[in-house]
């Protein structure tokens, strides 16, 4: 009998699960969309007990999908998108609706601890910003604007830890998510009743879990886990992680060397260091799913979601002639790209459809088109405009390390031979590929191997089911071109960043 792995990946729209092998070879899987609530300007929410039947119906139908037995899956982890909250009532449920990581109702507390010096004294113990999204100001929000909703509270859940309670009925705080909540002390890597206290908290630290690692066992399967999934009572459950220590883990970030590079809905750039950066250059410091290491995060909506909105939006003819060739769409604008040269057009593409890399007020612009510029053009100042938007992110992390050998890659843009190469061009450093198609869910079932016993550690999972594709080397012959446009990009992005509050109606 064979021993595979079930990983869970809750992310903004999706549920998804996926069963690996030993090998890290994905062998079936599922997903679902999930309807995000917006009740009012600012809020996205979803309801938590949907969530959970979503979750149970893709684990299932990945089960039915890969043809094995139940008892062949030997662990299970989950992994999900950081921040937001999910609470769990006295009465033994959901209470209320999940908050997700999009939502930004909680938006004046950042600025009002920004004010009175308390995001100084936070940053002493938890060596981060303060953001809307996070725990803490949403936990004030509630309590401001919807009293007596929290004398029901019993525990405070980022939603992998959710399921993964739904799973098991164990309540966890796995470490990693944590981290990220501005909850956890990240210098002393406990739960600290002083940081609560300044954030008005302190009344909460009974409602906050106990703490767990990523590869420990964090109970097994309950059977009524098991009735809605298929998977077998008593199969064992790791911690899990944080969605942005998943993708790393699965793309073999386990030591200094690389920087990884996620180009999805979001623009994720990090890389791991056993000392957090605190010189306030860079978004964010988290604890990783390694001991002893951090985990150095940039990060903004600015990344491939941009190009499929492009392609969707002005260039349906093409999408038509693509079909009648027997292409993908984003193929066939590839083509197009690939007949311009890097220096054959100048428009600056401002990937900010769903905010700018530093300004969540930025929108979506072309800059500088003529009647002289053709489609072909337009298109490559799309893909080029996201690379340098990926820059700005990583500029800010190279200046905090002395080496890098190679900036890993993953997500939609590693489909295209030729925006890789424009990724390599612009960073102007060695771009490898990683090519796992459900990145957060391996990284997911690397904890899940570790804590079935079939691996020893993280380090030893990750060496036996990640692959590593093809190594992309800079051409330095356009070095000139991306470096004068990189210029251009980042100056019209400032020049415009005062007005973008002009354009939100």
């Amino acid at each position: 009998m064979g021993r595979y792995f079930l990983g869970v990946d809750n992310g903004g729209t999706l549920s998804k699960a996926a069963i690996f092998d030993e090998k890290g070879v994905e062998i079936a899987k599922s997903s679902i969309s999930l309807e995000m609530l917006t009740p009012k300007t600012g809020f996205t929410e979803r309801n938590m007990e949907e969530l959970w039947l979503a979750t149970a119906k893709v684990i299932k139908e990945a089960l039915l999908k890969s043809g094995l037995k139940s008892e062949e899956i030997v662990g299970v982890a989950c992994t999900g998108h950081g921040k937001g909250l999910y609470m769990w009532g006295k009465d033994e449920k959901p209470l209320g609706n999940g908050i997700v990581s999009t939502d930004s109702r909680a938006w004046q507390y950042p600025l009002k601890w920004q004010k009175d010096g308390t995001a100084d004294k936070v940053f002493e113990k938890n060596y981060q910003d303060i953001l809307a999204c996070q725990p803490v100001s949403l936990l004030n929000w509630l309590e401001d604007n919807e009293p007596g909703r929290l004398d029901n509270l019993k525990w405070i859940f980022e939603v992998k830890d959710y399921i993964r309670f739904r799973l098991t009925g164990e309540a966890l705080a796995e470490i990693t998510d944590y981290s990220g909540s501005n909850l956890l002390n990240c210098a002393t890597k406990s739960f600290d009743k002083e940081l609560l206290k300044l954030f008005n908290l302190d009344h909460l630290w009974d409602n906050l879990p106990p703490l767990v690692g990523s590869a420990d066992r964090c109970g097994v399967i309950s059977q009524e886990a098991a009735r809605l999934t298929g998977l077998k009572a008593g199969t064992p459950v790791a911690g899990g992680m944080f969605d942005i220590d998943a993708c790393a883990i699965a793309m073999d970030i386990t030591n200094e060397d690389n920087i990884a590079v996620i180009a999805g809905t979001w623009s994720i750039n990090e890389y791991i260091s056993k000392k957090p950066v605190l010189n306030r250059s860079i978004m964010m410091n988290s604890l990783y799913c390694l001991d002893d290491y951090y985990v150095i995060e940039e990060s903004s909506p600015t990344s491939a979601s941009n190009h499929a909105w492009f392609i969707n939006t002005f260039l349906t003819q093409e999408a038509i002639e693509a079909k009648r060739l027997g292409i993908h769409p984003y193929a066939y604008c590839d083509n197009l790209a690939a007949e311009v040269a890097p220096d054959e057009q100048n428009i600056v593409f401002l990937p900010y459809l769903y905010g700018a890399t530093h300004n969540p007020l930025g929108r979506a612009s072309l800059i500088g088109v003529g009647s002289h510029h053709s489609r072909p053009q337009m298109v490559r100042s799309v893909l080029e405009g996201i690379a340098f938007g990926h820059k700005i992110h990583l500029n800010r992390l190279l200046a905090n390390r002395s080496h890098t050998t190679a900036v890993r890659l993953a997500g939609g843009v590693v489909a295209s031979p030729l925006w890789i190469q424009i990724f390599a061009d612009i960073f102007e450093i060695p771009v490898q590929v990683v090519t796992a198609g459900e990145l957060g869910a391996l990284g997911a079932a690397l904890s899940a191997a570790v804590a079935s016993g079939t691996y020893s550690s993280l380090e030893e999972a990750s060496s036996q089911m990640v692959t590593l594709g093809q190594l992309y080397e800079p051409n330095l012959k356009h070095k000139g071109a991306y470096q004068a446009k990189a210029e251009l990009f980042e100056r019209v992005s400032e020049a415009l960043d005062p007005l973008w509050e002009k354009f939100q109606h």
